[in-house]
């Protein structure tokens, strides 16, 4: 009796201490950072654009700075696949664009090769022709992204190139696109 005593009280510690182990990783979760919780003040959400991460690469872009891949929602690949922008029409509301931007490298093993180091940002663009009509019928939004504190927060006016408070902060560079719906990015040959 006095060894199932001795069990059953230490089968007890551990269960108290497994219920608060769980109890701490719970609350240090709930106030850990969420980059869905970021939004550009009076602008979008990062959270409007959930699930970027798994979405279908359109295509690459790399500079002497950074390279990037650019991301499209359903939507946006059908109506590249459809011909947009080519064929003239504009993209269908809905569609979505992510580009994710990252500090280049060399390859270790193979210098001639780039790749990406640590991420710099996040751009996106959603169309919604009824809410962005005074911006060619697209919204946009910048979030740069902080390694060591591995958070997001939305692109400022002291950001390169720097970034307005509101959805129509990217519309300006993307005027001189305006024949393709103002989309810089073509889809490549597949």
């Amino acid at each position: 009796m006095h060894a199932a005593l001795k069990y059953f009280g230490a089968l007890s510690i551990c269960g108290a201490l497994a219920a608060s182990i769980a109890f701490v990783a719970d609350s240090v979760a709930q106030t850990a950072h969420d980059k869905y919780t970021v939004k550009v003040p009076g602008g979008l959400a990062f959270s409007e654009f959930k699930g970027y991460e798994g979405w279908q690469a359109v295509s690459i872009s790399r500079n002497e700075k950074a390279m990037a891949l650019i991301l499209g929602n359903p939507v946006l690949i059908e109506a590249y696949r459809s011909g947009i922008p080519g064929n003239g029409k504009p993209f269908p509301d809905g569609a979505k664009m992510a580009k994710i931007h990252w500090v280049a490298k060399k390859h270790p093993f193979f210098p001639d090769t780039t790749v990406p180091d640590t991420q710099h940002d996040v751009d996106f663009m959603v169309k919604d022709s009824k809410k962005f009509a005074d911006s060619g019928g697209w919204g946009y939004a910048e979030f740069e992204y902080d390694t060591a504190s591995d958070t997001f927060r939305p692109g400022g006016l002291t950001d390169q190139p720097p970034q307005a408070n509101d959805a129509k902060c990217g519309f300006a560079c993307h005027t001189i696109v305006k024949n393709k719906d103002y989309v810089f990015t073509e889809y490549g040959k597949r």
